[in-house]
């Protein structure tokens, strides 16, 4: 009865640890290392496993190259056509912005028959596989971090011996453009080397083990560490880091059991719901230029729909209708596809807009054709409108956008960047935005406070705990994808969000529209509270000075535009049989100025390659619209085209505001023109006063007319300070030019207090904690 082996034959109960208990922060660095590409052992881990066959000799993979000269971008018809020359695995391409065109022939090894095989191609840099006939099929994004898409599938099921051949587009820019870091201004000699080229065999069950074990480690490192799935997570991760053995197949099976077990356990039904959308943010200009946008588009948008075909229960948003236009004129096949998916319900238009667009330089007409376009494009290409405005990225938000939201039939708002002030924390995630004329919005700001998750439990952890309106609703926004760059979401976070349906410990998560989440929380939801007015930014810095140029042209083309739309209205209403208003020419004066409001444009932000293609543009604007103006003043007019006698000649001036307005003009000189009383310091324009021009009409002016009007006077006071003055103003300047005294003579007002000054700059230190160097340093690259 003594003897313990008689005792331990009769307990049946728990057994000994033969191990000390696991220190967590241990055991958490060992299970990393598990996964990780750096960790000592990375030869025998998990990735290790991942494939069971692998292979980079020239006897499968034949390679040819084409470099276009002159950094030039060509369609895949030209591209194909040329003389192409031997290359392989190593070699470095380059310049910066050059493009490197691909013939690839391979032959599958007999040993891979009956296994599904993978194509693997790492330059560090961005491409596009195309099909022989000219398909977009895949994109390419290089370098070792999480926004890597390496691999191409091309067979499930090999028959060993088959040739396959395809192209590859290579550009040499990174997803962050050419710069050096994240936002380092563009180096014109980046070089770019192929350093990995491989047919490999995919091993799935190492494969779903690592999604599996992503999970559980993520809750274990990330859940509060008193919480008692946190402990759990730990204890199953290590135990599946025991159970491992590198090469043996079973153990990996085994391994699948044990989180399997973890995995299993459900929620309750009361846990946060966390709708994920798919998506993709594409900056239209940013660290590269406008044309390198349409080829990230098409990169993009073929991945995502080859991830539609793999993953049927899969969903991808969309915004920005000028990207949509861009692939529609330039990869035919693949927009074709799109449409396809968008009628399954995979591929979803959301955003309403031309552009994600800033919102408070452009004035209040280029934000109403930013929806106009926006909607316009979608109901005519895809039969219905957005009822989403997604705007993510821009830095502030007008208060007049819920008014004009509804005016374009649009019911939500969805934004994030709010998310970043580093100051006034912004206090709600789901309410309603109310405008200045009372029309409110259904508002969603993602409490992941990012439009580029990674689909980890960090992030759902996180959605939960930045939800500041948990008490009124239970249901948020998950966005994710690589995004900025293009990419967007990998088949890895796809298979992460399966994994964590319905699992204890985190919120419950599905796969969804907009419209779903937007509906629930209609439905669900009976209060929110509320923000009136605009929503202001606090983080970036100097966006309403930097690349003032850029500014300045942007509200003189919407002026010169809303010159020639009510002209030629006019011209229709005068003569509608014979006169075809110009709306096909307007409407691309409106795209083009409506591109350059994208929000890392308008605000100065973008690199020195986009405001060159801006100024271009504005000045084709300015240009053709300036011809269209005076060919419409012509019209309206009648003239004939007969010659007046000399010094006979006459204005007609035109006021295109709803008011009579008397003004100063400035005329440029013409053979004919009498003398006038006031020419420019150059001489190559002169100055009349014409008066009482009616609103929205043309008064003629000949010159001999005499205005009675108040010139303006200088003088000097008793105290030797020069006073100017005309019929408004009298404005007093002393020795040294400042505005020491300012009076409104209509009201007998003095502006400026005695013995202060007016126009007095002021500056004040303000140094931000991030982003402080973006709009200085991207422009003098």
């Amino acid at each position: 009865m003594d003897d313990p082996r008689y005792f331990n034959s009769r307990y049946r109960g728990p057994g000994a640890l033969e191990t000390p208990k696991l220190i967590r922060s241990i055991t958490i660095d060992r299970c990393s290392n598990f996964t990780s590409g750096g960790a000592n052992g990375n030869d025998i881990n998990l990735l290790s496993q991942l494939y069971k066959a692998r292979t980079n000799s020239e006897e499968f993979i034949s390679l040819l190259v084409y470099s276009v000269p002159d950094l030039r971008r060509i369609p895949f018809d030209e591209a194909v056509q040329q003389e192409f020359r031997p290359t392989r695995l190593g070699e470095w391409f380059g310049p910066s912005w050059s493009t490197h065109w691909f013939h690839v022939q391979l032959r599958i090894p007999n040993e891979f028959a009956g296994e599904e095989v993978h194509f693997i191609w790492n330059a560090d840099n961005e491409a596009l596989i195309w099909s022989i006939d000219g398909m977009p099929l895949q994109g390419l994004t290089g370098g070792a971090g999480s926004d890597a898409r390496h691999e191409y599938i091309l067979t499930t099921n090999a028959q060993g011996g088959e040739i396959i051949q395809f192209y590859i587009e290579m550009a040499c820019n990174g997803m962050f453009g050419a710069g050096n870091g994240l936002i380092g201004p563009p180096d014109p000699n980046r070089f770019f080397n192929l350093n990995e080229l491989d047919l490999a065999v995919p091993n799935r069950r190492a494969w779903d083990l690592l999604y599996d074990f992503q999970i559980i480690l993520g809750m274990a490192r990330d859940l509060s560490q008193d919480s008692l799935r946190a402990a759990q997570a730990l204890n199953t991760a290590n135990n599946i880091v025991n159970t491992f053995l590198p090469g043996n197949d079973e153990s990996i099976e085994r391994c699948l059991q044990i989180a399997s077990h973890f995995l299993n356990a459900k929620n309750g039904d009361s846990q946060h719901e966390v709708i994920a959308l798919g998506h993709c943010h594409i900056d239209t200009g940013w660290l590269w230029p406008f044309e390198e946008t349409i080829r990230k588009a098409a990169r993009s948008w073929s991945s995502q729909i080859d991830l539609m075909d793999r993953y049927p229960d899969y969903k991808f948003i969309c915004s920005q209708a000028q990207q949509y236009e861009w692939v529609k004129d330039n990869y035919p096949p693949l927009w074709e596809r799109i449409k396809e998916k968008i009628s399954m319900g995979q591929f979803m238009p959301t955003g309403g807009t031309w552009i994600e667009m800033d919102t408070n330089m452009p004035s209040g007409e280029s934000l109403c054709r930013q929806f106009l376009l926006g909607q316009r494009f979608y109901e005519e290409h895809f039969g219905k409108r957005c009822k989403v405005f997604w705007l993510p990225d821009s830095f502030g938000y007008s208060s007049q956008l819920p008014q004009l939201m509804h005016l374009a039939d649009m019911k939500y708002f969805f934004t994030q960047k709010l998310s970043w002030n580093n100051i006034n924390k912004f206090p709600f995630t789901t309410f309603w935005w109310i405008g200045l004329d009372g029309t409110k919005a259904l508002t969603h700001m993602a409490p992941s406070e990012t439009y580029n998750a990674q689909c980890t439990p960090e992030e759902l952890i996180r959605t939960v705990r930045n939800h500041r309106d948990k008490e009124y609703s239970n249901t948020s926004l998950l966005v994710y994808g690589n995004g900025d760059g293009g990419g967007g979401p990998l088949a890895s976070m796809i298979e992460r969000l399966r994994r964590m349906k319905n699992v204890d410990g985190l919120p419950k998560v599905e796969m969804g529209a907009p419209s779903d989440f937007y509906e629930r929380l209609e439905r669900d939801t009976p209060t929110l509270a509320t923000w009136s007015g605009e929503m202001y930014f606090e983080l970036h810095r100097g966006i309403f000075t930097t690349h003032a140029l850029c500014k300045k042209f942007n509200r003189t083309c919407e002026l010169l535009l809303r010159d020639v739309e009510i002209l030629a209205t006019f011209a229709h209403i005068a003569d509608p049989e014979n006169f075809e208003y110009p709306k096909a020419e307007l409407d691309q004066f409106w795209k083009m100025i409506c591109l350059i409001q994208f929000h890392d444009v308008m605000s100065g932000s973008a690199i020195e390659m986009v405001y060159d293609d801006c100024l271009q543009m504005y000045s084709k604007v300015d240009m053709l619209a300036r011809q269209t103006r005076t060919m419409l003043m012509d019209k309206l007019l009648d003239l004939e085209d007969t010659a007046l006698p000399e010094g006979k000649q006459a204005l007609a001036v035109f006021n295109t505001l709803p008011w009579a307005r008397s003004e100063v003009i400035e005329v440029p000189l013409d053979e004919g023109l009498p003398t006038m009383k006031q020419y420019s310091a150059f001489g190559r324009t002169g100055y009349a006063i014409v008066e009482n021009v009616p609103p929205l009409g043309v008064r003629g002016h000949n010159f001999t007319e005499e205005t009675e009007y108040e010139p303006v006077k200088v003088t000097t006071d008793r105290n030797n300070n020069i006073v100017m003055e005309n019929v408004f103003i009298q404005a007093t300047f002393d020795k040294s030019g400042h505005l020491i005294g300012l009076t409104d003579k209509k009201l007998n007002r003095p502006l400026i207090r005695p013995n202060e000054r007016g126009n007095v700059f002021r500056m004040f230190e303000d140094i931000p904690l991030f982003w402080d160097g973006e709009l200085w340093i991207l422009n003098v690259g």
